[in-house]
């Protein structure tokens, strides 16, 4: 299967305005105890360090608007995961080799994005929608979060050079 290269770039450009929109409704959740707002949450290592934040939140009024911002992350991952996805195949499919390799960077790296990011934010949700830390689900996201963090910025920059080396190569540079 090769997606055209516009429906490529309509679910690849669509996943980054929806990381944009993610941003906005995450920056509620940075309160003076939780400096790190969202990414706080994700990089706690326990059960303890959950339950201080989400008790901060809900000392402040925002346990809505957390669950709120992890939703809009689930909608974001799905968009840009399946954008890189898109664009993977997309190039992986070229004649250039360096084209091809850069596909199937995305295409991998946004395969990998996908399956990290939504387990870390399911792992989060499920504690934040029952109140409670769990160490298991909290070890589970920290421990997931630096794989998803690769993957997203391998699948942005490969994209982001195949574009370029495809403009480069039509002559339009």
């Amino acid at each position: 299967m090769r997606p055209s290269k516009r429906t490529f770039l309509w679910w690849w450009c669509g996943g980054i305005a929806a990381f944009a929109v993610a941003i906005y409704f995450h920056l509620p959740l940075i309160i003076e105890s939780v400096p790190g707002g969202i990414v706080d949450h994700q990089k706690a290592p326990d059960a303890a360090t959950v339950n201080a934040i989400q008790g901060s939140w809900d000392s402040e009024g925002l346990i809505d608007a957390s669950a709120l911002a992890m939703i809009i992350d689930l909608i974001f991952i799905g968009i840009y995961g399946v954008g890189c996805v898109l664009g993977g195949l997309y190039y992986r499919a070229r004649a250039s080799h360096g084209l091809k390799a850069l596909g199937w960077v995305a295409l991998v790296s946004g395969l990998v994005f996908l399956f990290t990011d939504y387990g870390e934010t399911i792992a989060q949700l499920i504690q934040l929608m029952r109140l409670q830390g769990d160490d298991g689900l909290a070890w589970f996201a920290s421990t997931l979060r630096p794989f998803k963090n690769a993957s997203f910025i391998a699948a942005f920059s490969a994209l982001v050079a195949a574009l370029i080396v495809e403009w480069k190569s039509t002559g339009d540079a």
